[in-house]
């Protein structure tokens, strides 16, 4: 059979070479260990936390090792393709500040000399390797048709090929030439598949650089390699594409494992070097049972990058917490560097956890407490008022227009202490953790035993009260008043015999604080009370619960 009869049959208007292709995309300059990593998302309007994953595996492999990540958008799949989803991906890594070496900008252009940097704008590629393939008697058309239905086609397999046969050959793969022209003349459309070489018995070899070397049984299915829209699925995109542009290490997801030994059999048809694999762990999640279950758009909201920006959590709380699942070394790292940036610590792929990570917004949580806690008092008013602009326009004009108000704000137990308080941990809490400052309280944390207590120690408080100039200076007079009252100014004594006083000074304070802010727990009392000022202070007092 002449191949190449077929391939022009097939590719009439495709005039270049394989060779012409290469000698667009010239080698990389490389320096020993330099790795050249890519993130290809295809556009659905969303950025699940596990593309994210694999982006920021890959982002950091790079820049480990001083090397190159750039941006591949793979668009050909036009179902799942939304037309805002380009602006949406490229929003979100701006916002977590994920800058790529070689990427298309919005407007069309690319940064980089390895574009088109979007998939759907290197079609006409994709068919000179599609046609390369068919002339060597490694590729076919199919012109099996969807309405045809999968039963027709399993009919049309069974025809040819032993019952219990476990190869998956195509009907069409022996078409002749005269059966071939007969479709096309007759306008019929066609999809190219990969004629595969083995049979269905054979094993075959592969490295990943997570898990180490691994086996499995080799393709034995002459799957689709271009559509019959001209456009290519993602085995024959991403091989061509990544050899082109000089990929040395994809980072993926281990539920691409099981299609590798396909991806294996492309390589070698196309005579490409096998790229290096990195299999990252899915996420999961545990339901309410505690099994785990992959982290869903549809259950979980945290599934959504957005989620976190619209949560006000800091980037490097994010990113730190990325790589608690990444590798479980970093946690140690951080408490033995509590003052390095997350970007010092370095891992290597074959040092990437082999076990799923389970998601866990406690444990986010706790990684933000600590990154908001190292932040001085003016940087935390600033990202406050940076995530007010996009979320709470109200609260805008609040921060702004009482600007050295809401700094101190910030600024409370915060600097240069070297236990910083640590009870906020993202942006949006803000609002509502400190309230008081915006309204005067009108629901106090208050039991209903300590009422009668409270209102006589606040009635004495009102009476005496001066604004002190230290917070030494006011605990010294609660206290004495306290003392006065009937409280316990020796806790030690207070312990052994509760019974005998009203409660002790820290007690005295709790009536106070609440009278103030409301709540039982608060940073200093004496530092929200300069804050809010005398007369304030005064109003807040005069309240009987």
């Amino acid at each position: 059979m002449n191949y190449n009869d077929i391939a022009q049959l097939l590719f009439p208007d495709v005039t270049e070479s394989p060779e012409d292709i290469f000698k667009k995309y010239p080698k990389r300059n490389l320096k020993e260990g330099q790795m050249v990593t890519r993130f290809a998302p295809s556009p659905t309007g969303l950025v699940h936390i596990g593309n994210f994953f694999q982006a920021f595996i890959s982002y950091n492999i790079a820049k480990n090792t001083d090397g190159i990540i750039f941006l591949r958008i793979e668009d050909t799949d036009r179902k799942r393709e939304k037309l805002v989803a380009k602006q949406v991906l490229y929003d979100v890594l701006k916002r977590f500040d994920m800058n790529f070496d070689e990427y298309q900008t919005l407007d069309g252009k690319d940064i980089g000399e390895y574009g088109p940097y979007v998939q759907s704008q290197r079609v006409d590629i994709y068919k000179v390797f599609a046609k390369k393939l068919v002339s060597e008697g490694k590729a076919f058309p199919c012109f099996c048709k969807k309405t045809e239905g999968k039963e027709d086609v399993l009919k049309l397999r069974e025809s040819k090929f032993v019952e219990n046969d476990e190869r998956e050959y195509d009907p069409c793969r022996d078409l002749s030439y005269e059966e071939i022209k007969k479709h096309i003349d007759n306008g019929d459309s066609f999809a190219i598949r990969l004629k595969t070489k083995n049979t269905g018995t054979e094993r075959i070899k592969f490295n990943d650089l997570i898990k180490g070397d691994l086996e499995a049984k080799a393709n034995a299915k002459d799957f689709i390699i271009l559509k019959s829209d001209g456009t290519p699925p993602y085995p024959f995109a991403h091989a061509i594409d990544d050899t082109l542009m000089g990929t040395n290490i994809v980072v993926r997801g281990e539920e691409y494992i099981a299609s590798t030994p396909a991806h294996v059999e492309l390589f070698e048809a196309l005579g490409f070097k096998q790229i290096q694999y990195c299999h990252n762990p899915l996420i999961y999640k545990l339901n309410e049972q505690g099994n785990r279950r992959k982290i869903s758009k549809r259950y979980d909201p945290e599934s959504n990058m957005l989620y976190f920006c619209e949560n006000g959590y800091p980037n490097d709380a994010v990113y730190e917490y990325l790589l608690n699942m990444v590798n479980s070394g970093f946690e140690i790292w951080r408490k033995n560097n509590p003052d390095k940036s997350w970007r010092e610590f370095k891992f290597k792929p074959n040092e990437i956890t082999t076990v799923a990570p389970i998601f866990d917004l406690v444990k986010l949580n706790d990684i933000s407490k600590n990154v908001i806690a190292t932040m001085s008092g003016g940087t935390l008013y600033e990202n406050w008022l940076k995530f007010a602009k996009e979320y709470d326009s109200e609260l805008v004009s609040v921060l702004e227009s009482e600007k050295e108000k809401f700094v101190k704000v910030c600024q409370m137990d915060r600097d240069g202490r070297p236990k910083p308080r640590k009870d906020i941990y993202n942006y949006k809490m803000m609002k509502e953790k400190f309230a008081y400052f915006f309204n005067t309280p009108t629901k106090f944390d208050i039991d209903s035993e300590d009422r009668e207590k409270a209102n006589e120690l606040l009635s004495e408080y009102r009476k005496k009260f001066a604004m002190p100039s230290t917070n030494e200076e006011w605990f010294n007079d609660v206290k004495l008043l306290a003392g006065e009252l009937g409280y316990a100014t020796d806790n030690k004594l207070y312990k052994e015999n509760p019974s005998a006083y009203k409660g002790n000074v820290a007690k005295a304070c709790e009536f106070i604080r609440v009278a103030i802010t409301g709540e039982k727990d608060s940073p200093t009392l004496f530092t929200i009370m300069e804050i809010l000022g005398e007369d304030e202070v005064k109003t807040r007092l005069n309240i009987k619960f």
